[in-house]
């Protein structure tokens, strides 16, 4: 039996950077991930952005108040800069004009531009494709493997540990202690942090704790070449208001494309499914001037959303020393600092420095299922 302070479930980008937060804090932590390697499952299939105006009101909060570690990581945290800028623009249809602008008078640092500027950034959009546009000029992509492994490193150089192949097979509070049973062997905390993803809900029965009624999604990527005679790598995102697809430069003048599908599946290994490839496709040729002749790679990862899409940040109403961390949906990168050092405040006892992000991440909302 493994003694700890506290076991973390789930070596993805949740569970590593609120494990390292804990580790940092002084307490023994184990991150106990099922796979045989972290962020096997959505961390390492996510192709993140830092976009402020993306999500309900908690990822709003959470997101702005992660920039400084982007921008700004510890040192020796990672090798090179985790960022790059990358402007985020919106196009509307006619059909979407409405959405567009409520956009732009409910967000922030969204202003609109002229189609016609647009087609200067972009100059394989379409003429007749967008009537409207905006754009978030202070948005960045995240290098989501180095931010997952500065994680890791940071809770290995805190005196953490992290065990791999080791899924929980039964779970069970025996005075005043949670004992984790996994492959690996066997684990015991007063504290155990849900931070599972997909497989949250899972994790929960096992502990005897009801679920949250968590939705994993599907979603679909695939990488494409771009137009000949045309080098994206400046280009911005793009997607349309409604958000139905996006394409996003790549690396080696490639394009990533999704439908943006949401798609219910079990906790599973996902693949992409041969009607969203073409989907995705088919959109993003409606808006673009782009040929596609070999699909390079495709993908799918998941998207795990609580029934109300806000994060699940908190303690259990129904289990003592039970911290769910879960619900990230496709927030999961951009709001892993600021979400990760509010369930280590939660777990150490201490007050939240969000006090709004935590009341509207708090687990007990939900009724128990």
């Amino acid at each position: 039996m493994h003694q700890t302070d506290i076991l973390v479930i789930g070596a993805g980008i949740a569970g590593a950077a609120t494990a390292a937060g804990l580790a940092v804090a002084g307490r023994r932590v184990v991150l106990l991930e099922a796979e045989s390697q972290p962020g096997f499952h959505s961390t390492g299939r996510s192709a993140a952005l830092w976009i402020l105006n993306y999500g309900p009101p908690d990822v709003r909060v959470l997101t702005g108040a992660s920039r400084a570690l982007f921008e700004s990581p510890p040192p020796g945290f990672a090798e090179h800069a985790l960022t790059h800028r990358r402007p985020v623009l919106f196009l509307a249809p006619e059909d979407q004009r409405a959405h567009l602008e409520q956009m732009i008078a409910e967000g922030e640092g969204l202003r609109p531009v002229a189609v016609e500027d647009v087609r200067r950034m972009v100059p394989i959009l379409r003429p007749d494709y967008a009537v409207a546009a905006a754009i978030e000029e202070d948005a960045f992509d995240i290098d989501v493997h180095a931010l997952h492994h500065g994680y890791l490193r940071q809770l290995r150089a805190a005196g953490g540990t992290l065990a791999t192949e080791a899924r929980a097979t039964a779970i069970e509070r025996r005075n005043g202690t949670w004992q984790v049973t996994t492959p690996a062997g066997m684990f015991a905390a007063p504290i155990v942090v849900n931070a599972a993803g997909a497989w949250g809900d899972e994790v929960a029965r096992l502990a005897g704790v009801a679920p949250l009624g968590l939705a994993p999604m599907r979603r679909t990527a695939l990488l494409v070449d771009a137009p000949e005679g045309h080098d994206p790598a400046d280009w911005p995102l793009l997607g349309d208001a409604d958000h139905t697809w996006y394409a996003r430069p790549e690396a080696r003048r490639k394009l990533m494309l999704s439908p943006a599908d949401e798609t219910p599946m079990p906790p599973c290994d996902v693949q992409p499914d041969e009607l969203d490839l073409a989907l995705a496709i088919d959109r993003a040729q409606a808006a673009l001037d782009l040929p596609v002749k070999r699909i390079e790679h495709r993908w799918a990862g998941l998207r795990t959303f609580t029934p109300d899409r806000s994060l699940a940040i908190g303690w259990a109403p129904d289990a003592e020393g039970f911290l769910w961390m879960v619900g990230q949906g496709g927030y999961g990168i951009q709001t892993a600092p600021a979400a990760a050092r509010l369930a280590a405040e939660i777990a150490l006892g201490r007050a939240p420095t969000l006090h709004e992000a935590a009341r509207r991440c708090d687990p007990a909302r939900f009724p128990r299922r």
